[in-house]
């Protein structure tokens, strides 16, 4: 019997869950080589939120972390998580500049793009699909999981049927809040290994505790990888941590082969991280960290949890917490049972902030409106004829069917049109600059302004001046402290 292969998403989904994608480049490649030597299957190293949050607050062009962390770990494939014909964004974007982001990152590295659509509508997910077997990379297709009348065992395993049709290399079953139970995995994954040629994956989290048991029923079922973390950035709101998952398999015909170098690696790679995760404390949640059954109860993902908590907080509404989020499902069915993942479960959340405050339906938000006339995709069932009826009056727009790039009132920038902006700027306007452009043109550039500014870091006389080194590995940085002002700076800074 084949052995289930380890993926490893700690430089991605595990500081994204745990830390609010915070991990900076630098505290990654110390750790890079013993995960590179390992032997996972792959290494998710990109996409989902971390080229947002790096241009946004670490002033890291996006491209630069791949193409370190690409150099840094050379024999492991590469995976990254892309939102269909939202690429790394909210909005749609034309098929160009979907088709332009794919084969940029390609030529950077990147092996593996793991597609899906919040709606779990194809129609958004094709062209990335096309355009990643065009670059030569890998193209898999994701399911997101979720739980609803209107969804099945034969539903999932549908789509993954037509995944295959339109030219997957894979099948990827995201359960993005950890809501999958071990029996209803079992049959999923039965289910799409029977029917599919191609290989079936697993993603989930440890949100309610179900992840691990969850993941031991998929490879009862043939699952053929599953993805998994590393202490401190894993459990809770991650993915379970490899050694937990390699002493739960223990015994099990599929365990994979794991020597005691490979046990020590692991702990090396634990202790390494140990110190970046203390430094990113102004991020991380105790809350985040345990498990939280209220998950199951209202299916979200459990970052999103923790963050609705503090912003009902400072609305002065946190004694409407219970209010808001039995709303949730209310807005959801709504909305014909959508999925809850980025963007979706933030616009049904928000959806239902308004609801408890202002009455139901008085206030849609444009993002609510905009998923109630189809400009997000095909929803799973219809949505209520009143919200439509409410959404396109206040919207002032019809309703659409179409894929929602196609629609004629669409007002999409193209590559060309990228281009021009970025030479009136002055700015670089190769695809790399192109693309980041076109979903973040502000934090952009910033990112440019700032590069052009000095890096030098400056002492003042008459301050009292500490240096203490900053995480372990190769790539030195040290914390200095200016009268309790803690700035980090590379050690040629300090030279």
């Amino acid at each position: 019997m084949n052995k289930v292969q380890f993926n490893n998403n700690v430089l991605r989904d595990g500081h994204q869950s745990l830390a609010a994608t915070r991990m900076r480049t630098d505290q990654m490649l110390p750790i890079c080589e013993r995960l590179d030597n390992w032997g996972f299957g792959a290494l998710e190293t990109w996409g989902g939120a971390t080229i947002d949050t790096g241009l946004r607050f670490l002033d890291e062009f996006p491209f630069d972390r791949l193409d370190a962390l690409k150099k840094a770990c050379p024999k492991t494939p590469h995976m990254m998580l892309l939102r269909g014909q939202n690429i790394v964004q909210y909005a749609h974007f034309p098929d160009d500049v979907v088709s332009a982001f794919i084969k940029t990152s390609a030529d950077h590295g990147m092996n593996i793009f793991r597609i899906f659509d919040a709606l779990n509508d194809t129609r958004n997910m094709k062209c990335a699909i096309d355009a990643t077997r065009a670059a030569g990379a890998q193209a898999h297709g994701t399911i997101c999981f979720t739980s609803s009348p209107v969804h099945s065992t034969q539903k999932f395993i549908d789509m993954g049927l037509e995944l295959q049709q339109l030219g997957c290399h894979a099948v990827v079953l995201k359960d993005m809040a950890g809501l999958v139970s071990p029996m209803v995995t079992f049959r999923i994954i039965e289910g799409l290994k029977k029917t599919l040629n191609i290989p079936v994956w697993m993603h989930t989290h440890d949100t309610a505790g179900l992840g691990a048991s969850s993941y031991l029923s998929a490879i009862d079922a043939g699952v053929d990888a599953i993805d998994l973390s590393i202490s401190p950035f894993a459990n809770g709101t991650g993915q379970p941590d490899t050694t937990r998952m390699l002493a739960l398999l223990n015994g099990h015909a599929r365990c994979p082969d794991v020597s005691s170098e490979q046990h020590q690696a692991l702990k090396d790679i634990r202790h390494s991280l140990e110190g970046p995760y203390d430094e990113l404390s102004e991020f991380t949640n105790h809350k985040n960290e345990v498990i939280d059954t209220d998950t199951l109860e209202y299916q979200v993902p459990g970052g999103m949890l923790s963050n609705f908590r503090a912003q009902l907080k400072e609305q002065k509404m946190e004694d409407k917490f219970e209010e808001v989020f039995r709303e949730i499902p209310v807005v959801r069915e709504a909305l014909g049972w959508i999925p809850l993942v980025t963007p979706t479960s933030q616009i049904v959340g928000m959806q239902a902030f308004l609801n408890v405050k202002f009455g139901r339906w008085k206030q849609i938000s444009p993002q609510a409106a905009d998923i109630a006339l189809g400009y997000y995709g095909r929803t799973p069932a219809a949505v209520s004829t009143e919200l439509q009826q409410l959404a396109s009056k206040q919207a002032g727009k019809a309703p659409i069917t179409c894929r929602p790039v196609e629609c004629s009132d669409a007002k999409h920038k193209h590559m060309d049109d990228l281009r021009k902006e970025l030479k009136k700027m002055n700015m670089p306007s190769d695809d790399e600059h192109c693309i980041i452009h076109a979903m973040f043109p502000q934090q952009l550039a910033i990112h440019f302004k700032n590069k052009s500014k000095s890096a030098t870091v400056s002492v003042p006389t008459a301050k009292v001046a500490t240096v203490t080194p900053v995480g372990n590995g190769e790539i030195k940085r040290y914390a200095l402290n200016l009268n309790g002002k803690r700035i980090e700076v590379g050690v040629e800074e300090l030279a």
